[in-house]
């Protein structure tokens, strides 16, 4: 029998309906074109090929302080001839001093004996002229009181930081132990009624004495002076870890005592002006191993306006 047009769509619509219909669902259905499968995850460069290269969180520069991280089995490294201490995952640690030479060498060696070498130029920095109200001899009368006080709290600060603690703060992102106007910044030379003196060592924010200041990042108290130093005051200094210290400096009082572990943010001490100053203000001074180091170099966020 002959069928009417309609009737042959339909019968068409039904062939194309049963050929595509999924054989377990109901007739009808129409079975869902097969996804393609997922292409592999590309794999991570460290996981593809060995780590062959030094690899530095910022680039090296005059009173920089920066977290590096060895070549792949690397199992010591030494900066400059002198070796460093290296985590398990091959981190460690850089400080390079405010008169650093312009090139510095690292050298790691895996662990078939291989060595890898790099060269590290190292960039200047740009040291300001800061002229400074002070007597450059501190709390003595005399140059002779001077250097017979001074021969013993140096002795104190040396002993401080050969002490050596396994504190994780040098991994943190450090804060500002107070938020106050810039006053002195590292690295300037510094110029006494007239006379040249050091260079500043340190950072320097003012703020009026009494503000408490807090821990920029976890360590262990190594010094905590209990009579005030001819230039530092009342001296504060906290291991981080890896080499890295801190120190702050004409404290009017001090929070915490030797061998304290204290945590970032907590409060260690309250600011002043005691030792060499001209008024209330933090200093606060960093070395890594024998280089002295910019704090702002471990600040994540800008410093204060002022």
């Amino acid at each position: 029998m002959a069928l009417s047009g309609k009737a042959n769509i339909l019968l068409i619509l039904a062939a194309v309906a049963s050929c595509t219909a999924n054989p377990g669902s109901p007739v009808g259905e129409v079975a869902a074109a097969p996804l393609p499968e997922a292409a592999p995850a590309a794999p991570r460069p460290e996981e593809s090929a060995p780590r062959r290269r030094f690899w530095l969180a910022q680039p090296a520069q005059q009173g920089a302080v920066t977290i590096a991280r060895a070549p792949t089995a690397a199992i010591s490294v030494s900066f400059n001839g002198a070796d460093v201490p290296l985590t398990p995952d091959g981190f460690f640690l850089l400080g390079f001093d405010r008169d650093a030479e312009n090139s510095a060498s690292l050298v790691a060696t895996l662990a078939d004996g291989q060595k890898i070498e790099e060269y590290l130029p190292v960039r200047p920095g740009n040291w300001a002229i800061q002229h400074v109200n002070a007597n450059p001899l501190g709390g003595a009368r005399t140059t002779e009181e001077f250097q017979a006080r001074r021969a013993g709290e140096l002795a104190q600060i040396n002993a401080a930081r050969s002490v050596g603690n396994d504190s994780g703060g040098w991994r943190q992102n450090f804060i500002w132990p107070v938020r106050g106007p810039i006053s002195g910044r590292f690295g300037s030379q510094r110029i006494y009624n007239g006379t040249p003196g050091s260079y500043h060592s340190g950072l320097d924010i003012a703020m009026p004495s009494g503000t408490t200041f807090v821990a920029p990042a976890d360590g262990v108290v190594v010094l905590a002076a209990q009579t005030p130093f001819t230039l530092e005051g009342y001296l504060l200094m906290i291991d981080h870890g890896m080499g890295l210290n801190s120190a702050f400096l004409h404290s009017s009082e001090l929070l915490v005592k030797v061998g304290d572990v204290v945590r970032q943010g907590q409060p260690i001490g309250k600011v002043g002006a005691t030792g060499r100053a001209s008024g209330p203000h933090l200093h606060w001074g960093m070395k890594w191993r024998a280089a002295r180091v910019d704090p702002l170099f471990l600040l994540g966020s800008a410093p204060p306006a002022g």
